[in-house]
């Protein structure tokens, strides 16, 4: 067993770091990464693992970090092992001049964030601070996002970094590091290149409950609704105008409650509305689909088609176009011909004094698309809550055993 008692571990003061660097990834930016920004991080982590030793570390051109921890181990045919955590924050909620506080030996009690004391974290609101009690909490100042997904799983894969550099007698193979950008807008594989990367398995950094592992993920669909109606001049409209707005607004209105976000837990999926925009003339609506089979996903996009047509019935000169883009699969379909990827994340969990967690994830990570480009990698928790919003929040304690499980998971691989 590897002894973690006199660590001093550095993922707080990294994690600090981190969250004050505004990360904000951008959905309507064509670039790679979406913001310059992000490559301020890219850059601040690339030489920090250079000052640790690692003497590959780089940015490349689109903004992702690469670097090579060298093997201890003189064992033959270890697998390589990449840990993979995202650099970019949510564009749902401010990540500009976030100010991380340290709430020490939390009991339970309400924590009313200074810069809009609006903003409070109750424990009748976040279930899970009930498994906090002694431990000291991080969150944001009220006004953004704390950063946590994905800079606490940054702060932990670098602060394990550190502890495999400064432990060489824990033996391991070659380890890959990858920090990508544009995770939250899902585009973080983009560019990544996998054979400079040269793992033969990963694991992303990023679920939220301690000791949980996320081997299944939603699958996922984007899709457009192009409306064209008819225009007129509103004193003279009578029998003529069709308004491309308010068939846009019945349709929406038309979708089944029970198959929104609001109404769905567990493997149920949905289809959900996340932009609409237009004039009489010319609409759109953009939509997310998920579920956790391709099949459902089908069946929602022809159900969604089908209340379009009926809608523009009633508007015998309108028209509508629907365009579905594959977003991301469910990783489980790869992951399940791997069985020893999530066994070695359930026994490094378990070597770190934890009690696994198998969980499906509601959403997706850079894992999913790289599970099908040919790298399998599910998820280990990171300890974030709340994430993409200003409760957002995460457990000094539960950070430092997301370092512990990293640096078992890589001495379990060389067993």
């Amino acid at each position: 067993m590897i002894n973690f008692n006199d660590y001093p571990y550095s993922v707080v003061p990294r994690f600090l770091k981190y969250v004050a660097i505004d990360t904000q990834s951008d959905p309507y930016s064509q670039t790679c990464p979406s913001t310059e920004k992000q490559k301020n991080l890219a850059r601040l982590l690339a030489n920090e693992l250079i000052e640790l030793g690692v003497q590959d570390a780089h940015v490349d051109e689109h903004g992702y970090v690469y670097a090579t921890i060298l093997a201890t181990s003189t064992k033959n045919n270890i697998p390589v092992i990449c840990f993979c955590s995202h650099m970019d924050t949510s564009p749902d909620c401010s990540g500009e001049g976030v100010k991380p506080l340290i709430h020490k030996n939390y009991q339970g009690e309400d924590m009313i964030l200074p810069d809009d004391t609006s903003q409070v974290i109750r424990l009748a609101d976040h279930p899970d601070l009930k498994e906090q009690f002694g431990n000291d909490i991080i969150t944001a100042s009220g006004t953004t996002l704390l950063g946590a997904d994905n800079k606490a799983g940054i702060a932990e894969i670098m602060d394990a970094v550190a502890f495999l550099l400064s432990h060489p007698e824990v033996e391991h193979g070659v380890l890959k590091i990858l920090f990508t950008p544009d995770e939250e807008i899902g585009r973080g594989v983009d560019n990544v290149d996998l054979q400079k990367l040269g793992a033969d398995f990963a694991y992303t950094i990023d679920g939220e409950t301690l000791g949980s592992i996320e081997n299944e993920t939603f699958s996922a669909d984007g899709a457009k609704l192009m409306i064209t109606g008819v225009s007129a001049h509103p004193g003279f409209a009578k029998g003529k105008m069709e308004s491309a707005i308010k068939i846009a607004s019945e349709i929406v209105a038309a979708l089944p409650s029970n198959l929104s976000p609001e109404s769905t837990s567990g493997k149920e999926g949905f289809i959900h509305p996340v932009a609409i925009s237009g004039t009489v003339e010319q609409a759109a609506i953009e939509f997310i689909i998920r579920d956790f089979t391709d099949e459902k996903l089908r069946e929602y996009e022809q159900t969604l088609d089908a209340i379009t047509a009926s809608v523009i019935k009633a508007y015998p000169h309108s028209s509508y176009r629907l365009e579905v883009k594959e977003q991301y699969r469910n990783m489980k379909k790869v992951l399940d011909q791997y069985p020893q990827i999530t066994a070695n994340a359930i026994k490094a969990v378990e070597r770190s004094g934890l009690k696994p967690k198998l969980q499906s994830i509601r959403g997706g990570t850079d894992g999913s698309r790289l599970s099908f480009m040919g790298l399998p990698c599910p998820n280990i928790f990171a300890g974030e809550h709340a994430f993409h919003s200003k409760h957002e929040w995460v457990s000094v304690q539960d950070m430092q055993k997301a370092v512990q499980t990293i640096v078992n998971l890589a001495a379990i691989w060389a067993e």
